[in-house]
């Protein structure tokens, strides 16, 4: 809001009150202070501190999570290590023995042993290991030519099993490893069956050696491994077909899981880690493979994410709610002191209003006064500004306060004070309780006509309020004013124009009070300017 020369109409040049010079409080570091110790500064830096905490800890538990799928990894290649060495030692024990069998074979000289002698000969001690079925020998046409548990061969043929019809179509199959199938000599037990060709001595088909191994081997190898209560591991071939899988189910064996996700990923590396999804029970996993390196076979080994992530969980849970307690306990600290901050706040502001101003009239009081006047006096003076007061005394307050009693005269005084207050209406102008029943106004760049007007507005405001005095010669409570004005042509300081002022007043009351006077340059042109009503 521009200032308003109340005497002329026109707009004043003065500065505001922002232009008094700083006191130290105003400081830069003081007010560095005060905004770094604001209730609202205090819970911005808890909640910061706190979400950072959340972090750390988010950081944390999130690295933990990680370190436990790594462990997970290496606890399933370990896992797969052990399998594959305890597979491949037997199995190479196995072929050493078919291929001792072939070469017994084209020895003439065991041929023509004894059966018993010949048996004892080709067949060591191996063909007799646990899981292990008989080492036979079949012809060209698949018909069993020798056993290794006894003399009297069993009249059976197994030209249609796969490993014969393999070892006899294909020269250089090898060591054959064939898939699960039921056996015809124990029961129907499941085995597979690793199979080697008998060439003549022309390179035709001469027949096969072959062992049969019980599934039951893998069984109870992949049994005695720890992968958790929803962990697998399986043996299964590279054509796709499953050798066993633990947790075992009957139906499982034998079946081809080569469309698989699972499996398409197996081939495409000798090793490898990775997480999906199972096909045959539909559970998540954290899936490690390995190709046998001399077998046709592929170890997996898999954890199951529920299983590996249980005890991260748990502890994740029980950190993440000691971080999240203790961050929402240190955010309502935070609160609880933001609170108290501002409840001091609000009561230092609250005694340093009560201490500047007037407890009875909400005014400024004879302290602040004598601030307002140096400040607006020292401004007047540098930009060389008019500057102009105002006395205001209530008429006959003593008879008034000794007739109606204290309070009434309290309750008057406010009454007066807010018609002052509402009267003066520019930021720079202010006003203050002299003492009693005594007003001062202070109006910088007002000059002494437009102080007049005000105080008369002032004076009719008062009087307007139509509070009974009956001990006044008006029936009601007046007051008179004595208005007073420096100007830059004049000399003197501000006592001087407080004296004026006061001279003023005096004038007003000697002539009848309820009135405004103004002082003149020279006291005897000192002039009434209100009227009595």
């Amino acid at each position: 809001m521009s200032s308003f020369d109340h005497g002329t109409g026109m707009q004043g040049t003065g500065d505001d009150v922002s232009t008094a010079k700083p006191s130290p409080q105003g400081s830069s570091w003081q007010r560095l202070r005060l905004n770094l110790l604001t209730p609202r500064a205090i819970v911005a830096g808890a909640l910061v501190i706190a979400c950072f905490m959340v972090a750390l800890c988010g950081v944390v538990v999130f690295q933990a999570r990680a370190d436990a799928l790594e462990h997970a990894r290496e606890a399933s290649r370990n896992v797969a290590l052990i399998a594959e060495r305890d597979i491949e030692r037997n199995f190479e024990l196995y072929a050493l023995s078919l291929q001792a069998v072939i070469d017994g074979i084209h020895d003439p000289e065991i041929m023509a042993l004894p059966s018993r002698l010949r048996r004892q000969t080709l067949f060591d001690r191996a063909a007799s290991a646990s899981y292990l079925g008989s080492v036979l020998v079949l012809d060209a046409k698949g018909q069993v030519v020798l056993d290794s548990l006894t003399d009297a061969t069993p009249d059976l043929n197994f030209a249609d099993r796969r490993y014969f019809t393999v070892q006899r179509d294909n020269p250089d199959a090898g060591l054959f490893v064939s898939d699960p199938y039921y056996s015809r000599l124990r029961s129907g037990s499941p085995s597979i069956a690793l199979s080697r060709r008998i060439s003549r001595p022309d390179g035709s088909f001469g027949g096969i050696t072959m062992v049969a191994v019980q599934l039951e081997y893998f069984h109870n190898l992949f049994s005695g491994l720890q992968l958790g209560p929803h962990g697998s591991v399986a043996l299964i071939g590279q054509d796709g077909v499953m050798v066993m899988r633990q947790p075992y189910d009957p139906a499982v064996i034998g079946r081809n899981i080569g469309g698989a996700s699972t499996f398409r990923r197996f081939l495409m590396a000798p090793d490898g880690s990775f997480a999906d999804k199972s096909t045959i029970d539909g559970m998540r996993r954290l899936y490690y493979f390995k190709h046998l390196q001399h077998l046709p076979l592929i170890i997996m080994v898999a954890e199951a994410e529920p299983d590996i992530y249980a005890t991260w969980t748990r502890r994740a849970v029980i950190i993440g709610s000691l971080m999240a307690t203790f961050a929402l306990g240190f955010v309502g600290i935070a609160f609880v002191l933001a609170a108290q901050l501002r409840r001091r706040m609000r009561a230092e502001s609250e005694l340093a209003l009560l201490a500047r101003t007037d407890g009875l009239t909400g005014l400024n009081n004879r302290r602040t006064l004598g601030e307002i006047l140096d400040r607006e006096w020292r401004r007047a003076r540098r930009n060389r500004s008019v500057f102009s007061l105002l006395f205001v005394d209530v008429d006959c307050f003593k008879a008034y306060n000794d007739f109606y009693g204290h309070q009434a005269g309290d309750d008057t005084l406010a009454a007066v004070a807010k018609c002052i207050g509402e009267n003066i209406r520019r930021p720079t102008d202010s006003a203050a309780r002299y003492g009693g029943e005594e007003f001062l106004v202070v109006l910088p760049d007002t000059a002494p006509q437009g102080a007049a007007v005000i105080a008369e507005q002032i004076r009719m405001a008062i009087s307007n309020l139509g509070i009974e005095h009956v001990t006044s010669e008006y029936g009601r409570v007046t007051a008179s004013i004595g208005a007073a004005a420096w100007t830059p042509e004049t000399d003197g300081d501000v006592t001087a124009v407080i004296r004026e002022a006061d001279q003023a007043l005096y004038d007003a009351k000697a002539t009848g009070r309820n009135k405004v006077a103004l002082f003149a340059v020279r006291p005897e042109m000192a002039s009434a300017v209100g009227h009595h009503s």
